[in-house]
């Protein structure tokens, strides 16, 4: 569905805290995302509004914009609470609420616009054209779905499609994931994940069989689509969003500028799209994900391909790939790479049980490396591929990296009746201006007045501004110094400030629809119902039934504990359905066991579908 203005693009980058929010918009986030005082699907990264405010305020200055997760479930007892929260988002200047419980949609809701989270499982069109009419402003889809289904709920809506397309994945559909909550207690729809897909697993089949031992078999590769960003835009795509709201400040820095880079690249050669918002960012350092976290990549199901999604050796960051061992000497690894190795670095390679590990380099000296515990039990063979997850030197450099984004401005200096005049305008037609009232004396050297004047204009130093020209007319023929100067300049761009945050301030969203009916006519526990307000949201809806019975999940017998899109059989090469099975396992019953208990896998390769159930 093309739009008649240009497609303004959205990169979406998450923070765990103030501090993360700023650098992912100093370091060229389009918008920024992040937790509240509770209530998230990320428990542990919470922030007090106070502090969700400033954050507001700051991106405002460079027309980005602030989301607050709230996506989880609540309680007919919290909903109250969550009510006023959302108006206290709302009085600081959030711009959008990042939902699942559609018991929030029967509240009086400030007029704040609404985002459907991914925890509501948005894997078809009419899932997402329900929430496009029931007044949603913006979408995040599946992680597991294809260009071509993305492209097919592109041609039925219109609301703005966001993509995730970096971080850890998920392995279970989103939202449909309960083997926390049945097993441990914690639900994973509560902000309370106990992560179960990085635990280790034996596969067996229905004979006892061992066909994988001690492998964490649910454990996915990171995603990485920064080679598809064309093609999702192309199929529809709009916001492109980085996981990642636990994560570290050096890790938002360093991604964020990585996917800025490549967006920008699109943007700039074609004519249609643009930014979402302003500023242009100078980097200096190479952006590179693999040197901050990294289990691995996968596009996953992007191209409808069923690879080896998993990384069953490790559940940790391996980090990037230095180069080979070439061999042991003297109590130093000798290593071939063309990277730069320093001491501190943390290094790790996969030994001949396939299991990882990890060296702390103590000190090197050329291409020999001394760990920091010696060689004696390490030795790797020679031909070991060798990994650095802890990039001390890089490290290093994110950390001192900081305003790395500026916004152009014009400065026009005139002389008025009192003082002085700073007009400050930029390319977004936001303008300002400021008098400074001064009685100059007659200047020995017009010339040089000028000259001092576009001198200490052109300092912006510390602030986010960036002067692009200057024009000063001075015709009175009176001396000003230099110190007046640059106090007309901090003023003036200090009232810009003001004038930029009040201009992107978050619009109140338009009232919200209401008569749209939802697809199915039945619900069930796997339609997230926890409060009373729900069950009317959906019954006002067009839904017919609701099997109270199965609303809490404590409640429910062979309950599913997971659907994923992911398939052990095609991870192990012994799909049924793929040419090149070495160990094609048809029919067989398989089952997973860890440390907890034991759990039936069921496939329906029609669906190309996985389900995960507690063991009979």
């Amino acid at each position: 569905m093309k739009s008649a203005v240009p497609d303004k693009i959205e990169l979406l980058a998450p923070a765990k805290n103030l501090a993360c929010g700023i650098a992912a918009i100093n370091h060229g986030a389009d918008a920024v995302y992040v937790g509240g005082p509770g209530f998230s699907a990320r428990a542990a990264a919470a922030n007090s509004v106070e502090d969700i405010g400033k954050l507001a305020r700051y991106a405002h200055l460079f027309g980005a914009k602030v989301y607050v997760a709230l996506n989880t479930l609540f309680t007919d007892q919290e909903l109250p609470v969550v009510l006023e929260l959302c108006h206290q988002l709302y009085q600081v200047d959030v711009d959008a609420l990042i939902i699942q419980d559609t018991g929030l949609l029967m509240l009086d809701l400030p007029p704040i616009e609404l985002h459907s989270s991914t925890q509501m499982n948005n894997r078809s069109v009419e899932q997402v054209r329900f929430w496009e009419d029931v007044g949603f402003t913006q979408v995040v889809l599946a992680r597991e779905l294809s260009l071509e289904q993305i492209r097919a709920i592109r041609s039925k809506t219109s609301v703005v499609l966001e993509c995730f397309v970096h971080g850890a994945l998920c392995v279970s559909y989103s939202g449909q994931c309960y083997i926390s909550e049945v097993m441990a207690g914690r639900s994973a729809n509560r902000g309370e994940c106990a992560q179960f897909c990085r635990h280790r697993y034996d596969l067996k089949n229905e004979k006892g069989k061992l066909l994988a031992q001690d492998r964490y078999l649910l454990s996915l590769q990171d995603l990485d689509l920064s080679a598809h960003l064309g093609a999702l835009i192309d199929a529809g795509v709009r916001s492109f969003k980085i996981e990642g709201r636990l994560k570290d400040e050096n890790y938002v820095k360093n991604v964020t500028a990585h996917y800025r880079l490549a967006l920008d690249t699109i943007i700039d050669r074609d004519a249609r799209l643009k930014r979402s918002s302003s500023g242009t960012c100078r980097f200096d350092f190479e952006p590179d994900p693999t040197r901050s976290f990294s289990r691995g990549k996968t596009s996953y199901f992007l191209q409808k391909k069923r690879n080896a999604a998993a990384e069953i050796r490790t559940p940790k960051s391996v980090g990037k790939l230095l180069g080979r061992v070439i061999g042991v000497e003297k109590g130093a690894i000798r290593i071939e790479t063309a990277e730069v190795i320093h001491n501190g670095d943390g290094l790790c390679y996969y030994d001949s049980h396939e299991v990882l590990v990890g060296i702390r380099i103590n000190k090197v000296v050329g291409k020999l490396l001394y760990p920091k515990d010696g060689v004696t039990k390490l030795r790797p063979p020679t031909g070991t591929n060798m990994y650095r997850n802890a990039d001390t030197a890089f490290a290093k450099t994110l950390s001192q990296s900081e305003n790395c984004r500026s916004i152009g401005v014009q400065l026009h200096l005139t002389e008025t009746d009192i003082g002085l005049q700073l007009i400050v305008s930029d390319g977004d037609g936001v303008s300002s201006q400021v008098t400074l009232a001064v009685a100059g004396e007659e200047a020995k050297s017009p010339e040089a007045v000028n000259s001092t004047a576009l001198r200490q204009l052109q300092k912006t130093g510390g602030t986010a501004y960036r002067v692009e020209a200057v024009q000063i007319q001075l015709q009175k023929g009176l001396f000003y110094p230099a110190a007046l100067f640059n106090e007309l300049r901090r003023a003036g761009l200090a009232e810009h400030t003001k004038k930029r945050i009040a201009h992107f301030k978050a619009k109140p969203a338009p009232a919200r629809k209401d008569s749209a009916f939802w697809p199915d006519r039945e619900l069930s526990y796997l339609d997230n119902i926890m409060n009373s307000k729900a069950e009317h949201f959906y019954l006002s809806h067009g839904v017919k039934s609701l099997d109270r019975g199965r609303l809490r999940i404590q409640n429910v017998e062979d309950v599913q504990l997971m659907t994923t899109k992911y398939c052990v059989k095609a991870q192990l090469n012994s799909c049924p359905k793929m040419h090149t099975s070495k160990m094609p396992l048809h029919d067989e019953r398989l089952y997973l066991s860890d440390q907890i208990s034991e759990y039936e896998l069921r496939f329906d390769c029609e669906k190309c579908e996985m389900q995960i159930r507690l063991k009979k």
